[in-house]
Order: C-alpha cells, then structure tokens, then sequence
C-alpha cells in the first residue's frame, strides 16, 4: 500500500472543439499539434475519457484501476463508502477561442432519470482574459419558461441573459439550472461533478465543417432551467499569502485559492477526502516523504492521496493554487 503515499499525475486529455483555440499550448504548454484544442481534462473518471497515472510507481495505471486497488486510502473512506470506484470530480482546463453554446446543465435527480448520470454543479476560475471578454451568467431578471420560450423562439434570448465582463481570478459558481456560456477569449479552470450532460439551448447558428448544426435540447431544457435571477453572480473572495481560503463550498466539491511564496506547510488529519491542486500562476514542487520531490507547473494538476496527510509545497516565485476537495 505505501505506492500510494504520493502527489499524483496524470496525462492531460485533450479534446477538440469547434470553439477551441490555441492557449491551451501557448499558455499552459499542453502538448498537441491541433489548433482547435478546447479542453485539457486532468483529472477524468468519465466512461471512455479515464485519466492515465503520469509519474511514480502507479505510472500507465488508470484512475479506475486505482481508486478499486486502494479505495479510501485514494478518495477517503467516506467518499468511497459514498461513490465505490467511481471518481466525483471532472478537473478541466477551457479555452474559448469563440465562444461555447449557452447551455445549462440538469440536477442529479433529473439527471439519475434520464440518463443514469450525475448531474453537474461547477465552478470557474478565470486565468486569463481578452480584452472586453465576457461570460453568460443566469438571467437578467427573473423568467417564466413561457417568457423563456418566446425568447428563444423570437431568436433573442441574448436579450434576456446577463453577461459579465471578466479579468483574471474572478471565480463564477454555476449550480445546476443555471444558463451559462464561456464567451470568446477565456481561459479558465474548472472543477464540476463528473458528468458530460449538458443541454444545449442555443449555438450562435454556427455550423461544422460539413454544414451542419448540433444538436439542440430545447424540450429537456425547459424543465431543468432555474428562471430565478440574481443581482450578482460572481463570488467575491480574499486572498491571504501562504494560506488557504475557501472560495466555493457546495455538496459536491470545496475549492480555496493559495497563494504560495516560500514554503508553506499542509496537514489534511481534518479531511476524509483527496485533495487536488490546480496550478493557475507560477510553479511550486510538493515535497513529501524524506526529500522527495513532485514538480507543478502553471497549467498542471496533482491529486493528493487521502492516506497522505502531510507535504510541503514550496515555490521560489509567486504562485497560486486551487485547491479542491470534498468536505
């Protein structure tokens, strides 16, 4: 079992989009030769997409295989007792070279009916933006689905959501219902349920290489929006050097920004879970064990196994990371 006592990698999985770009290679360094690259998945259990073990003893073993190998010694003996081998969180760098379809996602019980998946509640991290870059958050006021459905079929939906210009470190929680679309020019983290179930409500009347558009869920979509709006949607935070501050806690997953200079010393006795870090500036190495060392760059992800309850994250440059458990 002592295999397991160390910060873990894993292979990026890139995927293509039609709305892709290229700062996934420029800017976080991902290895493709593709010029549309939309996502790198960093940590997937998502049937056909399981992450691959990149360092250490456990190298070229899948996720799967290792969460059924060491159960709660990987995940926490609360998270196995609760999800067995299935991993249940999806971490993703984005990039939106144009921008996403709006689109929203269904709650677990709906989501359990219909398509024998979790729902998906996710959050972003903004990393970088384009000038005047925006995201679509929610609705400008609250809606009726027959007020929602005359917008959409009067093809001015737009008219009624709300966009949010956005700069590096604004953090966004998307809860299921909500409408949402990642609008040209964002490069963002995000960390969402394990789910790919999304439904699409409209796509800008693009089209592929072949002419054709995809598909839309208008029908699923009616009953799974949340016409509720805001005054706000971005969440607010405070960043303290060298500690941990929670920026997002739902049921599903917490997530706190560290900004790390030095060395700063992590002990997770209070936590029953696994712990991933995402690198969004700088670098750091995690030390555990006697002098041992694992390397993070801006870009990259580690998975802290539950069993590993101590390390030390040391970084020469300002860096910071987000850091996502279950509580």
């Amino acid at each position: 079992m002592k295999s397991i006592k160390y910060p873990i990698k894993f292979e990026p999985i890139l995927k293509e989009k039609i709305w892709g770009g290229e700062k996934l290679m420029n800017l976080l360094d991902k290895k493709s030769n593709k010029k549309n690259i939309g996502e790198s998945w960093e940590i997937s259990d998502v049937k056909g997409d399981t992450s691959i073990v990149l360092n250490g003893k456990l190298k070229g073993k899948s996720l799967k295989e290792i969460i059924t190998q060491y159960k709660g010694d990987l995940v926490g003996e609360k998270i196995y007792t609760q999800f067995g081998d299935k991993f249940p969180l999806l971490i993703k760098f984005i990039d939106a070279k144009t921008a996403l379809s709006i689109q929203l996602h269904p709650h677990d019980e709906l989501a359990k009916k219909r398509h024998d998946s979790f729902g998906k509640t996710e959050m972003w991290y903004v990393m970088q933006a384009d000038e005047k870059a925006n995201l679509i958050v929610g609705f400008k006021e609250d809606m009726t689905s027959k007020e929602y459905l005359h917008h959409l079929e009067s093809k001015t939906l737009v008219d009624i959501l709300n966009f949010d210009e956005v700069e590096k470190g604004d953090v966004y929680f998307i809860p299921t219902g909500r409408v949402h679309a990642i609008g040209a020019g964002v490069l963002l983290a995000e960390i969402q349920q394990t789910s790919d179930i999304t439904y699409r409500i409209y796509d800008w009347d693009r089209v592929d290489d072949n002419g054709n558009e995809r598909d839309l869920h208008t029908l699923e979509a009616v009953d799974a929006i949340d016409y509720k709006s805001q005054e706000n949607y971005k969440t607010d935070y405070i960043k303290l050097q060298n500690e941990s501050t929670l920026i997002v806690e739902c049921p599903y997953f917490a997530t706190s920004i560290l900004p790390v200079l030095g060395e700063v010393s992590v002990n997770y006795s209070d936590k029953d879970s696994f712990v991933i870090y995402m690198c969004v500036k700088g670098e750091v190495s995690f030390e555990y064990g006697k002098n041992q060392f694992v390397k993070l760059n801006k870009g990259e992800t580690i998975l802290i196994p539950a069993i590993l309850k101590e390390i030390k994250i040391h970084s020469i440059n300002q860096s910071e990371l987000l850091e996502v458990y279950i509580k």
